[in-house]
């Protein structure tokens, strides 16, 4: 080690990441096969440790002094329930008193030296983004379970891989990369978003190295197969696509590429937490990493099997930033433990069934409704009065905000292009605005009749 510097290949024992945490192919003919006390065994030992590292971060410390829970009490699995659980409100209010990073981190940055990290962020949309440390032995193991996924969908080693998601603060490009290069052996070209790598770049580059999969947004996937048919490209028939694992329109996409579609869940600090098999009867948790557990979203009261509620998360795998008991909010349910008919008898959750708030994922980001209210409230022609609506336009997901202006009708037009800048500039997304007169939306907000004015409607569905 010179000079104090531990550097990333020196920070890991490889094999004994392997030996925990097989990658694929590997997992597919041991772990994946293991049987519920093997599981469970597995997983008993992984939370006693995790737990008493957790307890040496300040924020849990703190947490589970006041609740009155100690890493002693869990001699089971069932005595995970006695910790209390923690949402995304707590880990703003912990940045908020400890900026930049919180008091919930398990490393900080004067360790690099010796323990090297990467720091990845969420979306933001909320006021300050919320970041995550990773260590090395983080990053490993997450892209070992992103690897592992994207082999179950069809990516093989050696393949060539397009990777469209948008290199930034945030964790998800980074982490496709690290899978398909580190464990899956895959040749990676990557592009970036479309606005990195244009549209028909991207089919040109798909064409021309026979790639099998290219990672992006189902709606951004859908747009790519529009413009290769401008190019006179049919893409099921001449592209060489054979695995699209992709967050988006199963039915669409299916028809579109002609191969299956699965379905997977992960999110920003935990990375891929659970995969579908191609029997198709729910996502396979993976429990060599992971403790699920669905609360009331409301009241963060225990849910019995089948009901919908809201994640609670806790991981079993990571260094750096613990999550112990996290209420994402992502509503899901869990199922049974039984033997699914690919011969696995791990744990299955149901597919993400939206949020439990008013969070909307938009094209892979998360985004609030009230976040694009305080962006577009700030406009000085504005009033605070606003209203949020999520639709389906096409084969993409879109979202529309109507501010109040107390302006002359002539200066809407001008009111809405700028809206709609602040709203790019802050969010990276393009968010559609409309300038509406006093009163136009008070239907839609019920602000002369709720307790509180209603800011959001769903209307994708409708």
């Amino acid at each position: 080690m010179a000079r104090g510097i531990r550097r990333p290949h020196e920070s890991v024992d490889y094999a004994a990441l392997v030996r925990d945490y097989p990658p694929p192919p590997e997992y597919f003919e041991s772990a994946w096969y293991d049987d519920p006390d093997t599981i469970e065994h597995k997983q008993l030992l992984r939370l006693k440790e995790r737990a008493q590292q957790a307890y040496r971060v300040p924020f849990f410390r703190r947490n589970w002094d006041a609740a009155g829970f100690h890493p002693s009490q869990i001699e089971t699995l069932e005595d995970l329930w006695k910790a209390p659980f923690y949402t995304v409100d707590d880990l703003r209010k912990s940045i908020e008193a400890h900026p930049p990073l919180g008091d919930y981190q398990g490393v900080t940055p004067d360790q690099a030296c010796s323990e090297p990290m990467r720091v990845y962020m969420s979306g933001g949309t909320t006021g300050k983004s919320r970041p995550t440390l990773y260590t090395q032995w983080d990053r490993e193991v997450g892209g070992i379970l992103g690897a592992r996924g994207m082999y179950l969908h069809g990516v093989r080693p050696g393949d060539t891989i397009i990777n469209a998601w948008a290199y930034s603060t945030h964790n998800g490009a980074f982490n496709f990369d690290e899978s398909l290069y580190r464990w899956l052996n895959c040749l990676v070209l990557t592009t970036g978003s479309g606005n990195v790598t244009s549209s028909r770049r991207q089919i040109e580059l798909a064409r021309e190295y026979g790639a099998s999969a290219i990672l992006t947004t189902g709606d951004y996937l859908l747009h790519l197969a529009e413009v290769a048919r401008e190019m006179g490209i049919d893409p099921r028939e001449d592209l060489a696509i054979r695995a699209v694992p992709n967050v988006g329109d199963r039915e669409r996409i299916e028809e579109v590429f002609g191969v299956p579609h699965y379905a997977s869940y992960g999110f920003h600090e935990v990375q891929w937490a659970a995969i579908e098999c191609p029997a198709r009867q729910g996502l396979h948790i993976f429990e060599d990493a992971f403790v699920m557990h669905v609360v009331d979203p409301e009241t963060g009261e225990r849910l019995p099997d089948g009901e919908l509620g809201s994640l609670c998360v806790t991981e079993l795998y990571k260094t750096g930033s613990p999550q112990f008991r996290y209420n994402i909010m992502d509503l899901s349910y869990l199922m049974p433990r039984g033997q699914c008919e690919c011969g696995s008898w791990l744990r299955r959750m149901g597919p993400f069934a939206g949020r439990g708030d008013n969070m909307v994922k938009l094209r892979g980001v998360n985004l609030w409704p009230e976040a694009l209210g305080e962006i577009a409230t700030a406009h000085p022609k504005a009033t605070e009065d606003y209203f949020v609506r999520a639709r389906r336009s096409g084969n993409r997901d879109e979202m529309i905000i109507s501010v109040v202006s107390q302006a002359p009708e002539s200066e809407y037009e001008t009111m809405r292009v700028e809206l709609e800048a602040m709203l790019k500039e802050r969010l990276g997304l393009r968010i559609q605005a409309e300038v509406v007169a006093p009163g136009a939306i008070d239907d839609w907000t019920e602000i002369h009749t709720a307790p509180k004015p209603k800011r959001f409607r769903d209307e994708r569905d409708a």
